[in-house]
């Protein structure tokens, strides 16, 4: 039997469900206590404040799509570089996640609009896919400059095809670009891995 639910994470889990479902534009704390029953007062004494509130929300909304969180664990499995990015792709642009991109991209916007708010969750989404990208291109033999050039275009990649996809709707497309562009950035990596190999001293 596990450990009962704390009030924080109750209310974290109702937080998580109202801005899926309704985003933050004009969101207050009073109006969000409201909805789930319970006062902004409260609401602060356990998140701090509305910006980290919505940041925490977050967090536990993204655990509600498996498909997109274990998305870049695609990374790691066998196969060509090519083939994998395409599986990462497959599952971060899975339909069941798109609510999340929604609510994304909202915060996302405003946090680039209003400077001061929603600082850590900037900072976190601005390096966290990068350095996991090109840490997995530089165990793969990928040097530096090219990995961290190429992880970070990868993941600029993935952002704009979630915004092509949540726009446009035209799934079958949005794969083919990524696929086209999959197999560039593999082409670049097996380039700059060959630079290597060729100034390696004879051992």
């Amino acid at each position: 039997m596990g450990a009962p639910e704390s009030e924080r994470d109750r209310l974290l889990g109702l937080i998580a469900d109202y801005v899926l479902e309704h985003g933050i534009a004009g969101l207050t704390l009073r109006r969000l206590g409201g909805a789930i029953g319970t006062n902004n007062r409260m609401l602060l004494y356990y998140f701090g404040s509305k910006e980290q509130l919505v940041a925490q929300a977050l967090i536990t909304a993204s655990s509600r799509f498996p498909t997109f969180t274990a998305a870049l664990t695609a990374l790691d499995g066998p196969g060509p570089l090519r083939e994998r990015l395409d599986a990462c792709w497959t599952g971060i642009a899975a339909r069941e996640n798109h609510p999340f991109h929604r609510l994304f991209f909202e915060i996302y916007g405003v946090a680039l609009h209003q400077p001061g708010r929603f600082d850590e969750f900037l900072a976190r989404v601005g390096h966290d896919w990068t350095n996991l990208v090109t840490g997995r291109l530089r165990a793969e033999g990928v040097p530096d400059p090219e990995a961290g050039t190429i992880g970070r275009e990868i993941v600029a990649l993935w952002r704009g095809l979630q915004f092509d996809l949540l726009s446009t709707g035209d799934a079958t497309e949005v794969a083919e670009a990524h696929s086209a562009a999959a197999a560039a950035y593999a082409e670049r990596c097996e380039q700059a891995r060959g630079r290597v190999a060729t100034v390696q001293p004879a051992g």
